[in-house]
């Protein structure tokens, strides 16, 4: 076998964005075009301003050995994804090359990879073909793949009806077992339940020590360090760092470290959110006090969420997941409005305030993340905000029996204990 799996070389990939101005109809612009051509091809075809451009990736160069698992981690839109599909060859690079030695599985996000209208059966055999593997080693595989996905009742199913979760299970089973030289594997294992994401980080230690490479994207930084052995850091499109896995995560966390503990959005228009919902307001502050204030141990939490529902016939409500530094959740939170006792009629559309009471010695120190989840009618998340507000839980030194040393674990209740003597010696 050659001396890497993948080679990496001075890879970028440039975009255009925006565009130039639109006609108010399509009589005009055709009249326009037919009246000055000339202009008309100098505003499609000139060289985009410098305003225009973005360096999805840029001067990205690495090389991965065989057998070997590396994580890439990186903020949203450092190019985590663009360098994946580079390498699966959905894009091509502006510039640079990637040189990859064997086959090819990937795993990139629901509704890549299998053809809608085909079943759960077909498109195992449908994705060994494009694999390169005869039908006789995707044959082979068959029983594997089904057992490890868990559907088997839903195999001659066409995959457009399958929820997302079955869809990642047969669609990772099928990118791991096909046994392609390098696996590719983004994000997109997050949208399975706890058990699963496991079973899969399993699968991939077990694909390392058979000789072949993955390469893991994920903002799971617990899951980077427990799989892979060096990490690749991407910000803005560019090498921010490549080692040591811990080493690597240490540097990131700590460049990544600050607070955002309230956003506002004045108009629905321009909020974040959908056809049911948009935000207006979030913010993370002491109990009593403002965003602006310092948050300790010691310190009660109001979490507040204000959002304009947008339809008449659902009844909404918030969930919020408190997630640690290391990407690992520490616990999820839901409105009383998700209760399956609650039998109220769906409110009507309008702004809304949903606040969360967080307890005071319950979370650990270190920056902390919350995604908030809004849900329609006790059941369907229906919108997500990862990392909708960012805050620093500061250690005051007044805990008892610690002082200022870190301790591990994603919360750090204050129990109570009793000690008293039971005999002699």
């Amino acid at each position: 076998m050659s001396g890497f799996a993948l080679r990496v070389e001075d890879l970028s990939k440039r975009y255009r964005i925006g565009a130039p101005p639109k006609s108010a109809n399509g009589g005009q612009a055709v009249l326009g075009r037919l009246a000055a051509p000339f202009r008309y091809l100098a505003s499609t075809f000139r060289p985009p301003a410098e305003d225009e451009i973005l360096w999805a990736l840029r001067g990205v160069s690495f090389e991965v050995r065989p057998g070997e698992v590396i994580g890439v981690i990186g903020r949203n839109g450092a190019g985590k994804s663009t360098l994946l599909k580079i390498l699966s060859r959905i894009t091509e690079p502006t510039s640079g090359r990637a040189i990859i030695a064997g086959r090819v599985g990937s795993l990139l996000e629901v509704g890549t990879g299998f053809h809608p209208e085909l079943t759960g059966r077909e498109n195992i055999y449908l994705s060994g073909a494009v694999l390169g593997m005869r039908r006789t080693e995707i044959a082979r595989k068959f029983d594997e793949i089904v057992a490890f996905a868990e559907t088997e009742k839903f195999l001659d199913t066409p995959v457009k009806r399958y929820s997302s979760g079955m869809y990642v299970r047969l669609a990772f089973a099928v990118a791991a077992h096909l046994e392609p030289e390098v696996l590719l594997v983004d994000e997109v294992l997050a949208v399975g339940d706890a058990a699963f994401q496991q079973k899969c980080l399993g699968k991939m230690g077990n694909v390392a020590t058979q000789g072949r490479t993955v390469v893991f994207v994920s903002h799971n930084l617990v899951a980077v360090q427990g799989l892979c052995q060096r990490a690749i850091w991407l910000h803005n499109g560019r090498m921010a760092g490549c080692g040591e896995t811990a080493q690597l995560v240490s540097e990131y966390l700590s460049a990544a470290r600050h607070a955002n503990t309230a956003q506002m959005w004045p108009e629905p228009s321009a909020a974040p959110g959908n056809d049911k919902v948009r935000l207006h307001r979030l913010s993370v502050r002491p109990r009593g006090g403002t965003p602006a204030d310092p948050i300790t141990m010691e310190t009660p939490l109001a979490v507040e969420v204000e959002y304009w529902s947008l339809s008449a016939d659902a009844h909404l409500g918030i969930r919020w997941r408190f997630v640690t530094e290391q990407q690992a959740v520490a616990f999820t939170t839901a409105s009383s409005e998700l209760s399956l006792e609650n039998d109220s009629q769906p409110l009507p559309p309008g702004l809304y305030r949903s606040v969360c009471y967080v307890p005071s010695n319950l979370l650990n120190e270190g920056l902390h993340h919350l995604t908030l989840l809004v849900v329609r009618n006790a059941g369907q998340v229906i919108f997500r905000l990862d990392e909708a507000l960012t805050f620093d839980v500061l250690n005051s030194g007044a805990r008892p029996g610690f002082r200022y040393s870190r301790e591990q674990g994603a919360v750090r209740p204050l129990l109570d204990w009793t000690t008293q003597r039971v005999g002699d010696v």
